[in-house]
């Protein structure tokens, strides 16, 4: 039976080159061996939106129709309407006539089995009728929480007005949907607690550990490229405030703490203070052709996050590239490995300099917690192991009269 379901996205599940991308296209991919798969989604602009015909080759005939509209709204537009309508800004940002059309129409003209939204502000165009299953990813309201403690003194209102009114659209969502995913186990549980509702529960991300395999064919940086000396690296999208916090964090508070250490920034976008660093001697890379090219070259990589929600896929693909890792505890959180055996985790940047000093003089020891690293993605975190729950959530009465 070729069950049809309709699939929302706040962007384009494809190319997986960036966190949410990653685990979008992986579970487009896994719902297209469940069904022929409708799309209703966002692109960052007419590139990203140019993916589509990449995307539905990739799908192998099982994407059917699909709506992919470019985001125009802007902050300021997204944040005064929002004022306005006592709603959400992440709800009227990703807003869209055009997309409630196309979702209405896939309504009454398809035999829809089940509704598949990734990521909550798409939880706004889902139709009543069919299976809803509802994938959260992280808990947003509770990352509003934090930017509201830590932010800009003027913005920190908007922000717990923004926790607020996201976390009771969150719970609204939830209480509607058939079941509600959340990236990790800590993700579900802070909900759980929070909401006091049922039919939530973890699945987490996995890893392409066939194309972050330290052994595989990419591009390796020549000497001029690396440049000599030990070699620190962050990787990320570099225009999300996490991710700048964290490099410039890191710059400010560690690096001063270590010699002869360079460090690394290697991802697209990045922000003004981001550019800024490499007045300071940091590398700032922009957008690289692979990632892992930077991978394979720095001798550690790190992950300082002060703000996190979910899994850090950058903590994944630099530990299956075999490369040692010193996390910050909220970096860390929701990964399933061995601190200090299979990573380091380190909370202050002290510790974090000397955990650091210590892996580049006992190359060793780097090499050996590589190496589990390795092992420790290759036993649980491939994306087909990951992913098996997922037809049962989505169809559970097959599952039922199969047995």
């Amino acid at each position: 039976m070729n069950r049809e379901i309709l699939f929302l996205a706040h962007r384009i599940p494809f190319p997986p080159d960036r966190g949410d991308k990653i685990r979008s296209w992986h579970m487009l991919k896994r719902l297209g061996e469940l069904g022929r798969v409708h799309l209703a989604c966002f692109a960052d602009d007419e590139t990203d939106a140019g993916h589509l015909p990449a995307l539905r080759e990739a799908m192998g005939g099982q994407l059917g129709e699909a709506h992919v509209e470019v985001r125009r709204t802007g902050r300021a537009v997204a944040a005064a309407r929002a004022l306005l309508e006592r709603r959400p800004i992440s709800l009227t940002a990703f807003d869209s006539p055009g997309l409630r059309r196309f979702v209405a129409r896939m309504a009454s003209t398809r035999d829809l089995a089940a509704v598949f939204a990734f990521s909550g502000q798409m939880a706004q165009f889902v139709p009543a009728g069919p299976r809803f299953v509802m994938d959260f990813v992280d808990m947003d309201s509770a990352k509003f929480e934090s930017y509201a403690e830590s932010g800009p003194t003027a913005l920190r209102w908007l922000m717990r007005r923004e926790a607020d009114m996201l976390f009771a659209f969150e719970r609204a969502t939830a209480a509607r949907a058939d079941a509600s995913l959340f990236v990790s186990e800590a993700e579900a549980a802070l909900f759980r607690s929070r909401t006091g509702l049922a039919g939530v529960q973890a699945l987490s991300n996995g890893i392409d550990l066939d194309f972050f395999d330290p052994s595989a064919s990419f591009p390796r940086l020549d000497a001029r490229q690396r440049g000599e000396g030990p070699l620190v690296l962050f990787t990320g999208q570099m225009d999300y405030r996490p991710n700048i916090e964290a490099v410039t964090g890191f710059a400010r508070d560690v690096l001063p703490l270590l010699r002869g250490i360079r460090f690394a920034v290697a991802g697209r976008k990045p922000a003004p203070q981001v550019v800024a660093l490499k007045d300071h001697g940091v590398i700032v890379t922009g957008e690289v052709a692979d990632i892992r090219s930077w991978l394979d070259a720095a001798d550690l990589v790190v992950a300082p996050l002060r703000i996190a929600r979910g899994i850090q896929n950058k903590v994944l693909e630099a530990m299956a590239m075999a490369r040692p890792v010193v996390a910050s505890p909220a970096a860390f959180e929701g990964i399933e490995a061995e601190p200090g055996l299979d990573l380091i985790v380190a909370a202050s940047p002290h510790d974090q300099a000397r955990a650091i000093v210590h892996l580049i003089e006992q190359p060793e020891r780097a090499a050996a917690l590589g190496a589990s690293a390795r092992r420790r993605m290759e036993t649980l975190y491939r994306w087909d192991a990951r992913l098996a729950p997922l037809g049962d959530i989505l169809f559970p009465a097959a599952r039922k009269a199969a047995a």
